[in-house]
């Protein structure tokens, strides 16, 4: 029996029923690979049978930017999982700017959806949600450790309690333009290469785009940046180190980056326009997943060929980067179905490579062995759109660039705050915007940080 000293009784009273029913042979059914031609096959013993599974299942997801994985969802996964399970599973999608306000009217409410899922993960909400310890112990039986990048995101070693559990994360790349960057014989190599060819790049009527906004994209863009420049929310002990010479000098460059190449548009962007910045033929480079090349190529955009993959820009720190999205699942207290969404959420990480084909490579797994990175090279060689092994680069970025947020220490309720606040935005866009000095921005949001930290470790969260 796994190890079941980290979770509460009653996560260890469900799982010992589960083992009583294991012992008297109830057997289990398991989705096979998505697009095989059996639609079910069996995949070993499993502790969560499901045989006494019953009823329903309400799931809310985001409406995710690569539409097949909507349809796989929905239409494939979801369908064929509630048939084989006797669950009636019902998905509610919405915008995922609407993701927090909802969980936190759930969380009023003590009522709402049995799995929640959101782009980041819901540290703050700790106390609302079981142990997921079970369920990450149970999927680690079947395709091997939860990766480091995942427990560094959804596991608090203060308390030691998974707060969630990451199906997903999504790599992070520059996306660039490179037709118009070899037009003025630069490359985004460094942020240096970037300062010099932004000026260039504006005249000829192609900015570059990072958003100074108060929504996802510039939130990972920006902090990304700042650790390129040596600038932390965090230490590895969970402390605050925001108000550094270094997150200073960080401010001050793009400030400048902003007013030498780009334009004010930025600072009214929502998650969708930078993509669309791209997609109209004007802007030159962003920093975004990579439906911001999948979409140009479904619709045949004139340069989706020259769209180019690249790591985040090196700074004077190095070559650091975020996970764009972090794919996570939470299951309330108050969640009516507790055991459905428990078999649900195992199942589904157990099966992590249908869900990364059904994304076209969007969705990396957050259990690697589900989908190891050589097997996801390999697929991303396949992929026929130019240039020729384009996506193959992702696989470099995901194990070698790409971090939690809160790094180098861990994702917690403190930083969630910090997070979903959009503090680091705003320290950035007050300066670019002329409002006030970078050693006062760093200063004011340094003076923030500091009460959400001690507000949290007064709970005893950190």
């Amino acid at each position: 029996m796994p190890d079941t000293t980290d979770q509460p009784a009653e996560e260890q009273s469900r799982l010992t029923r589960r083992e009583l029913l294991k012992k008297a042979g109830a057997g289990a059914v398991a989705l096979g690979a998505a697009g095989s031609t059996a639609p079910f096959s069996f995949a070993g013993p499993l502790r969560y049978k499901g045989r006494w599974l019953k009823g329903d299942l309400s799931i809310i997801q985001w409406v995710h930017f690569v539409p097949a994985y909507d349809d796989w969802f929905d239409n494939t996964w979801v369908k064929q999982w509630g048939q084989a399970n006797d669950v009636q599973v019902k998905v509610e999608h919405i915008n995922n700017t609407l993701l927090d306000t909802r969980a936190a009217a759930e969380v009023a409410a003590q009522s709402g959806h049995d799995l929640f899922f959101n782009l980041h993960p819901m540290a703050s909400y700790e106390d609302q949600v079981i142990n997921h310890a079970s369920i990450i112990h149970e999927i680690e039986g079947k395709v091997g450790k939860y990766g480091a990048l995942a427990k560094a995101s959804t596991y608090n070693p203060k308390t030691k309690k998974y707060f969630a559990v990451s199906d997903n994360y999504v790599p992070d790349p520059v996306i660039w333009r490179h037709d118009l960057w070899n037009g003025i014989g630069e490359s985004p190599a460094t942020w240096d290469h970037v300062a010099k060819a932004a000026p260039k790049l504006k005249a000829a009527g192609h900015p570059i785009g990072i958003g100074q906004s108060q929504e996802l994209d510039s939130n990972m863009a920006l902090i990304a940046f700042l650790m390129c420049f040596g600038g932390f929310i965090q230490d590895e002990h969970n402390r605050p180190t925001l108000g550094s010479k270094k997150t200073v000098e960080a401010v001050k460059f793009m400030a400048n980056l902003f007013k030498t190449g780009e334009d004010s548009g930025i600072f009214g962007w929502n998650p969708a326009s930078n993509n669309n910045y791209l997609y109209s033929g004007t802007g030159s480079l962003i920093l975004n997943a990579i439906s911001a090349t999948r979409t140009p190529e479904a619709q045949h955009l004139p340069f989706s060929d020259n769209l180019w993959i690249w790591p985040i820009p090196a700074g004077p720190n190095g070559r650091l980067g975020l996970e764009h999205v972090m794919g996570c699942y939470s299951i309330w207290k108050f969640a009516q179905n507790k055991e459905n969404a428990e078999k649900f959420l195992a199942d589904m990480c157990i099966h992590g490579k249908d869900a990364t084909m059904a994304s076209q490579l969007y969705n990396f797994p957050s259990f690697p062995g589900a989908f190891p990175f050589k097997s996801i090279r390999k697929a991303a060689a396949a992929d026929k759109n130019k240039p020729s092994g384009k996506y193959t680069i992702l696989t470099t970025i995901a194990e070698k660039y790409t971090h939690n947020i809160g790094y180098p220490g861990t994702t917690n309720a403190a930083v969630d705050e910090i997070f979903s606040k959009y503090l680091i935005p705003q320290m950035f866009a007050q300066v670019s915007q002329g409002k006030l000095s970078a050693q006062d921005s760093v200063r004011d949001t340094m003076s923030v940080v500091k009460g959400i930290y001690a507000k949290w470790k007064k709970r005893g969260k950190i």
